[in-house]
């Protein structure tokens, strides 16, 4: 059962930030011409963290600590714009300096394009946990 609960969590929630860091480098890369895909990619994150959340408690195999690093995740990443259904967010001058401070956090604590990402529960937890060190809330 840990297997499941560690799947959903490296491929909706590690694999998803990895993919976030990338679009987010691409779209500096590219005066920010579809911020949208960054919106969009952050919210499957989010949803990817409620899916593992709720996985691990239906399947009794989220730790409380595990549940706490998650929740405070969630609380950092729901503070930048993200896609609703049928709008898409408007970003900010702020906004876009913003996910890029988020790029450059993801990037100090191993998740990124090019970076060797370990696939196991523990390192994927030490790595949300820094990231919940290194987002201010609130942001600005």
């Amino acid at each position: 059962m840990n297997f499941v609960k560690e799947q959903v969590l490296v491929t909706e929630v590690q694999s998803n930030l990895v993919e976030l860091e990338g679009l987010i480098a691409n779209q500096m890369d590219d005066n920010w011409s579809e911020p949208n895909l960054v919106t969009t990619e952050l919210g499957d994150v989010l949803n990817g963290i409620l899916l593992g959340m709720t996985t691990g408690k239906q399947l009794g195999t989220l730790s409380k600590s595990d549940k706490e690093i998650l929740e405070h995740l969630y609380s950092k990443l729901i503070q930048y714009p993200n896609d609703e259904l049928y709008s898409f967010a408007e970003l900010t001058e702020q906004d876009k300096q913003n996910f890029e401070d988020l790029r450059e956090a993801l990037r100090e604590v191993g998740l990124g394009l090019n970076i060797t990402i370990s696939a196991n529960m523990a390192s994927f937890m030490s790595q949300a946990e820094a990231i919940n060190n290194k987002i201010k809330s609130p942001l600005y």
